[in-house]
């Protein structure tokens, strides 16, 4: 090297100064060491760059796309250690593109060495060429001028053989999920598309036709791959991805023994890795103290399973180093556990239970228990269960056996008792209990009653015969099927027994005096009999007794009763139903002498059942009644109501009587009843809401329960009233019963109602009789004034000038017509006027008209509104003739018929009457110029009120009632506003009006008399 050359000619000058003589070498001194600045100074001017490196080898791993190098640093040339930089460049040489530039730092010590360098490409090496270069930089601390980097070695590709069968790289690729990767397709063909799975990827072109598609953040495979196809004209290209997970670690990793013979280890697999068939993961469990190993390689992993291998336990071993290993494609874990078997010991379940009996209280238990455990105790469990009773747990330690055949002995049972026993395991350092065995049931021996019966006795209804009573032995008492009793009853005279009463029967009667007597009863099995159970016969009074109540707690009955030194023996309560006849017994129940309280508890108890408890104290002497209460387990509402009746009733109150409520209807204990009230009908009074306090509602609440009478007050007479009665415990509110009642008619008050009527009827007649009477001529005036005679009056007389002679006259009736429809009866010639009748042709008959004046007799129907009518005569006889409907002198037609003489004397002058205010044209068929004289000065009279008023008979009428005239009163010619005549009469003596008319002051002021 460059180097080596340097450093030469400066040896050569130390020779010759060394040939020169001693006596030179002050003078050379100088000059040497100017040389030697001189080559220093050269050396500072020259840079150092290493040799081209030269690559060695280049090969390719395709299956992993993995690229391998291999290079000589040539080390020997440098005699000291020096620090070099190798920078490597891989370039594709489609276009030129450096892909990657990695530098690698080594050292030279002096010797030539190889070194390795390994890149894997993201890209298939299939796919496209790939060439590497390599350059090095050498830090030399002995040199101080400048360094630079070598040449680039020339570029070195990998070759690769196209005569495979496959076309599209990588082939059945194992790759993390999330990972990114290049597949590419490496064919002469034009590739159309490529798709991964159902999704279609753009393509990326590479040199030779190549094509390529890059997958980004790829998603877990399915169990199969998934596939990747590139697609051309003519034909399909493709390979398999499989995407899944490196294994997790191996989890709750536990290693235990069942019988010391294997052990087995159990873990959980953690995330399922989706790579399964030659892709899943490998299980290999090592243990490092031995060296042995198993592997366990499961085909396929379902999720959250517990694998388990097993090891062989070896002897002399008990603690075990395991380490777990778990690999695939993607990658390994392992998980560690040290264990001392010997205390990991989980037992198989014990098999072949059996039971063998000592005696009666006592058997032996066996089974069977595989393993070996012959160097180790062993924990077992025994649980014994017997019929109504708990269950009871035993421990028992045994050393191991080889046979494994095992034994216990179990004692302190009962006599005649169904067992049934289960039996578990585990050893005495205990880890795990074995599960339990089967049941196995077992029937003790009987063994003599260790007590007798429950003994209590009644006398009978009539007190002749005492009645015997005893309970059923339990069967941890009885201890054996009880075949008989035997029951003797003992007195200081004489004694009397009944034996062998068959089990079924609990009761006995036997008839005694009233002697004292002991009463005995012994229970017998085929084993022996019982203890006998003694009561005394005789029961001591106790006249300081009351009846209590009492309410069950929710559990019983609860009874307290003070403490008695006098009480001996025990107490007794004995209790039934309250609607029970004598003699009362359900049930009874002992207590010790000492006790003062106690809960009463049966299955028999029911809600709403009143029940009667008797509490017995026991005495030398016999049995003595201290307490006796009624009471209920719980208080229901009643189910029935207070019958209730209506006693009696008045105008203002009534009285209810009830009944009482049968106790079993009633189901608690009485507190009151509620009495409802309210006006109602039977048909539309409901009485709803009583309890949301109406108003119109009354409400009494009786809690006198002894009160079986109310009288409801201040009510209305003669008044339908709703009654509803209910009765109420602490349980609730009964139904309710209803009636409805009419209270009866308040007499004084129709008495003051007829009364008062009466009494202001008759005060009000006498003011007006003592009124009517000081008035009594106003009245008369008033109501009744003195009709004048219309034979004194002068406007009624018709001038006989006019009326002789004058055919066409006729009267006029002013009565009330049937308008348009006149009849008229005439002669063509009369010479005076008769006297005329003027009624209404509405009531005109056919027998009155032949009765009638002859031929001159003349009925005409006078209609207010006509002032000119002309009537056809319906005459058949008669030619075209008319009439006309004139008016006349009103006052003529009242004068009395005179002679003809005297009609002739008398002046017409003189004779006309009253004048009409209104002279009515009158055309005839008869041309008469005397007659049109006559009638010029005769004017007819035009009613200024509507005649249908008039009345054909009123009190003003001026008729004669005290004449035979035939003059009919058709009214007043008065005017239309007054009531008076407009004509005083000229008699002097008749009344004279006062002018006043009637008027309401007028009642009440005094006129003399005139």
């Amino acid at each position: 090297m460059d180097i080596s050359l340097c450093l030469r000619q400066p040896s050569c000058m130390g020779d010759r100064k060394r040939m020169r003589t001693t006596s030179n070498l002050r003078c050379l001194l100088p000059a040497f060491i100017l040389l030697y600045l001189m080559n220093q100074v050269n050396s500072q001017k020259k840079a150092f760059i290493p040799d081209t490196p030269e690559i060695l080898n280049l090969s390719a791993d395709f299956p992993t796309s993995t690229l391998h190098l291999t290079w000589n640093d040539k080390g020997s040339v440098f005699p000291h250690h020096s620090n070099v930089v190798w920078e490597i460049k891989i370039v594709r040489k489609e276009n030129v593109e450096v892909i990657k530039l990695e530098t690698y730092n080594t050292t030279l010590n002096g010797k030539d060495t190889v070194h390795h360098w390994s890149w894997t490409s993201d890209m298939p090496l299939e796919c496209v060429t790939h060439y590497v270069g390599i350059r090095c930089y050498i830090d030399d601390s002995h040199f101080s001028g400048r360094k630079e980097w070598s040449d680039w070695s020339p570029l070195k590709n990998i070759s690769w053989s196209s005569d495979s069968q496959n076309n599209v790289f990588p082939q059945d690729k194992v790759i993390p999920v999330g990972s990114d990767i290049t597949f590419c397709c490496v064919t002469q063909e034009v590739v159309v598309s490529a798709q991964l799975g159902h999704t279609f990827c753009p393509l990326v072109h590479l040199e030779g036709g190549n094509v390529a598609i890059k997958i980004y953040n790829i998603s877990v495979s399915a169990n199969s791959g998934t596939n990747v196809v590139f697609t051309t004209k003519e034909s399909m290209y493709g390979t398999v991805i499989f995407a899944g997970y490196p294994p997790d670690v191996p989890q709750k990793l536990n290693c235990e023994t069942y019988d010391l013979r294997e052990i087995i280890c159990t873990w959980d697999p953690g995330r399922p890795t989706a790579l399964v068939g030659p892709r899943n993961t490998v299980y290999t469990l090592f243990e490092s103290f031995s060296g042995r190993h198993v592997r366990f390689k499961r085909v396929e992993a379902p999720m959250n399973e517990t694998y388990q291998l097993f090891f062989q336990v070896l002897p002399n071993q008990e603690i075990y180093n395991f380490t777990l290993n778990a690999r695939n494609p993607l990658g390994q874990s392992e998980s560690r556990i040290l264990v001392n078997i010997t205390e990991k010991v989980y037992p198989h379940t014990p098999t072949s239970i059996k039971v063998k009996d000592i005696n009666s209280t006592a058997v032996i238990l066996s089974w069977h228990l595989p393993g070996n455990f012959a160097n180790t105790k062993l924990l077992c469990q025994i649980e014994i269960n017997k019929t109504n009773s708990t269950q009871e747990l035993r421990n028992v330690t045994i050393r191991g056996v080889e046979n494994s055949s095992y034994f216990v002995v179990v004692d302190k049972l009962n006599p005649y008792t169904m067992y049934s026993f289960r039996i578990r395991c585990s050893s005495e350092t205990f880890w795990k209990w074995s599960k339990w065995s089967n049941g196995k049931q077992y029937l003790t021996t009987e063994a003599i009653p260790s007590k007798g019966p429950d003994t209590w006795r009644e006398w009978s209804s009539d007190g002749r015969n005492l009645i015997i009573y005893w309970k059923p032995l339990p069967i941890n008492e009885a201890n054996g099927r009880i075949l008989f009793y035997n029951v003797s009853c003992s007195s200081d005279e004489k004694t009397q027994s009944l034996s062998e009463i068959p089990d079924p029967q609990h009761k006995a009667e036997i008839q005694l005096d009233k002697n004292d007597y002991i009463i005995s009863v012994v229970a017998k099995n085929s084993v022996g009999s019982s203890p006998p159970s003694k009561i005394a016969s005789m029961e001591i009074p106790n006249d300081d007794l009351r009846v209590e109540q009492t309410v069950g707690t929710g559990n019983g009955i609860l009874l307290t009763w003070h403490y008695d030194p006098n009480m001996t023996c025990d107490y007794v309560i004995k209790w039934c139903n309250s609607s029970q006849l004598k003699p009362c017994l359900m049930d009874w129940k002992k207590v010790p002498s000492n006790s003062t309280k106690t809960v009463i508890q049966s299955d028999q108890f029911q809600p709403g059942v009143r029940y009667n408890f008797f509490l017995y104290g026991c005495k030398n002497q016999g049995y003595q009644l201290v307490r006796s209460v009624i009471g209920y387990i719980e208080e229901l509402a009643p189910i029935a109501a207070p019958n209730f009746t209506v006693e009696d009733t008045s105008a203002d109150s009534i009285l209810v009587k009830w009944e009482d409520i049968p106790v079993e209807e009633l189901r608690g204990f009485l507190r009151g009843y509620l009495f409802y009230f309210e006006k109602g009908e039977r048909d539309t009074s409901k009485m709803r809401g009583l309890e949301s306090g109406r108003s119109d509602v009354k409400v009494k609440n009786i809690t006198d329960i002894s009160q079986k009478t109310l009288r409801i007050a201040d009510l209305q007479g003669k008044t339908s009233y709703h009654l509803v009665l209910r009765a109420y415990t602490d349980g609730g509110m009964g139904p309710e019963k209803s009636m409805f009642v009419v209270t009866k008619e308040n007499s004084v008050g129709l008495i003051i109602a007829i009364l008062i009527p009466v009494a202001v009827a008759v005060i009000v007649g006498v003011v007006t009789s003592i009124l009517c009477y000081r008035k009594r001529e106003w009245i008369k005036e008033t109501f009744y004034p003195d009709i004048p005679n219309p034979e004194n009056c002068k406007a009624l007389q018709f001038q006989k000038s006019i009326c002789e002679g004058n055919s066409a006259l006729k009267t006029l009736e002013m009565n009330p017509c049937t308008p348009n429809n006149v009849e008229v009866l005439e002669t063509r010639t009369f010479p005076k006027i008769e006297d005329t009748e003027i009624i209404s042709p509405v009531a005109e008959r056919p027998e009155d008209r032949s009765d009638a004046e002859p031929e001159n007799h003349v009925v005409v129907s006078y209609c207010p509104p006509v002032i000119e009518e002309e009537i056809p005569n319906p005459g058949a006889e008669e030619g075209a003739g008319t009439s006309q409907v004139i008016y006349i002198d009103i006052q003529s037609m009242y004068q009395p018929q005179a002679k003809p003489e005297e009609e002739q004397d008398t002046d017409p002058a003189v004779g006309a009457g009253y004048k009409p205010q209104m002279h009515l044209p009158i055309t005839s068929t008869v041309e008469d110029p005397a007659a049109e004289d006559d009638l010029d000065k005769t004017a007819g009279y035009r009613p200024q009120a509507n005649v249908n008023t008039w009345n054909v008979v009123s009190p003003d009428s001026p008729r004669s009632t005290d004449s035979n005239s035939e003059i009919v009163s058709f009214g007043s010619p008065c005017s239309i506003n007054s009531r008076q005549f407009l004509i005083p009469p000229k008699d002097e003596d008749s009344p004279k009006s006062n002018g006043g008319g009637w008027s309401f002051t007028n009642f009440f002021q005094n006129k003399p008399n005139d």
